[in-house]
């Protein structure tokens, strides 16, 4: 039986206090309890900034709260904490910043536990996709308060909206996975995206549009600045102290190009994991400041994401020539590398990292770059029903870049065999 006195459950449990704790470093009980109303019973589509409609310590008790149910599930599955694991977690927690609840969430994950029922085979299987698909939440929510039903009708329709979500998505983000070749990170967001899609295609066949929003919050920099600089640090000083106050296994980790099994923690520890998580977490936020950029609720997201995503997939190594390119993308062309979009980008888009890995650096800028115009267009087609917006253009990009890439090196290969080109030494 898994302990909840087991490191990876500490590690959770940490960032649960945490978000509870710093909600009320930002906002009283009071105004905690009224914000959290608000988040539960508003629509929840991109982008919804829970900072912006409520305020930071609601959203932030949301998070912990959020990040509690997860802990529950995963402890009465009485599985010990991989690196999957992680990554769903703070993905989930960055996200409940600004479009995940309790409300919208738990009917997928629910839908995705009637799917196993069905099929005979244990929810352990199929937990990572019930997390990480609560990232069509916003569908639940949009159905259930803003189509102008009646109370009853509303939530009894989003919520068995939320239930059919879990049940198609495991064999639709099985199936996809070869679609883009395990190059994009966030399977489960190009799944959502294609399911978000054709839902909205069938609500605008109804005559249901849905009106894109743009609510983020600004003016809060240093706070939160603060708050987040103290997590990182004091989740790399707990991963060090693990690890013997030794960084052994760190160069490994750059040097890695596994994509079979990502899980760091399996491979390399939970301690080495967590000090990496936290870089990951200090790269993405150094970068929003250097831009000059705002941190509110979606950025927040982006960089919880790079954070969970550091347990599994993502190094510096991979990351920055994939935001690299966002920025120069940001720099050459119309967008502003400041804004909230371009921000996002440069933060989610890391779900293109592995191919910076298995490519290198100049693949991982080429990404980058064409994610930025791809990511800032597609969202048309989910209306922001698919919280992972990013993940569904991702897919797209490593699907149109991994053939040309193979190609590419195919063709070097050749030109080595010839004597044209000197095989590099290794």
């Amino acid at each position: 039986m898994v302990r909840i006195r087991s490191k990876g459950y500490v590690v959770l449990l940490l960032l649960a206090v945490f978000f509870f704790l710093s909600g009320l470093f930002f906002n009283p009980i009071s105004e905690i309890v009224q914000g959290s109303t608000i988040i539960l019973t508003s629509p929840a589509n991109l982008l919804t900034d829970y900072f912006y409609i409520a305020n930071i310590g609601a959203a932030f008790w949301n998070a912990g709260f959020m990040v509690l149910k997860s802990i529950v599930i995963l402890w009465l599955l009485k599985v010990p904490v991989n690196g999957g694991h992680l990554a769903a977690v703070f993905t989930i927690a960055g996200f409940s910043l600004f479009g995940k609840n309790l409300y919208n969430s738990v009917p997928i994950i629910l839908g995705v536990y009637l799917f196993t029922l069905l099929m005979k085979v244990e929810f352990t299987k199929y937990v990572l996709p019930a997390m990480f698909g609560t990232a069509l939440g916003p569908v639940v929510s949009e159905i259930s308060f803003n189509l102008g039903l009646v109370p009853w009708l509303g939530h009894s329709l989003g919520l068995l909206a939320g239930v059919f979500i879990g049940l198609i998505l495991p064999p639709l983000a099985e199936h996809v996975k070869s679609f883009h070749k395990g190059l994009s990170l966030y399977n489960i967001g190009f799944a959502a995206g294609l399911i978000g899609m054709f839902m909205i295609a069938i609500l605008r066949g109804f005559g249901i549009y849905i009106a894109p929003v743009s609510l983020v919050s600004s003016g809060n920099n240093a706070p939160l600045t603060f708050v987040l600089a103290l997590l990182f640090v004091a989740f790399f000083l707990l991963g060090w102290g693990w690890n013997g106050f030794r960084f052994s296994g760190f160069l490994e980790l750059l040097r890695d190009r596994n994509l079979e099994n990502r899980d760091y923690v399996f491979s390399y520890g939970l301690p080495m994991t967590l000090m990496n998580m936290a870089i990951m977490g200090v790269t993405g936020l150094a970068y929003v400041r250097l831009v000059q950029g705002e941190l509110n609720g979606p950025v927040l997201g982006g960089i919880f994401t790079m954070t969970g995503f550091g347990a599994y997939g993502k190094h510096v190594r991979n990351v920055l020539p994939v935001m690299l390119g966002v920025f120069l993308a940001g720099m050459f062309s119309l967008h502003e590398v400041s804004s909230v979009g371009i921000v996002l980008a440069a933060l989610f888009g890391t779900t293109l990292a592995p191919i910076a890995q298995v490519y290198g650096p100049i693949a991982g800028v080429v990404a980058g770059m064409i994610h930025v115009f791809l990511v800032v267009n597609i969202g048309v087609l989910h209306a922001g029903m698919n919280l992972y917006n990013n993940g569904f253009s991702g897919g797209f990009v490593a699907a149109l870049l991994v053939p040309l890439l193979d190609t590419l090196l195919q063709y070097k290969k050749g030109l080595e065999a010839k004597g044209y080109l000197y095989r590099r030494i290794r």
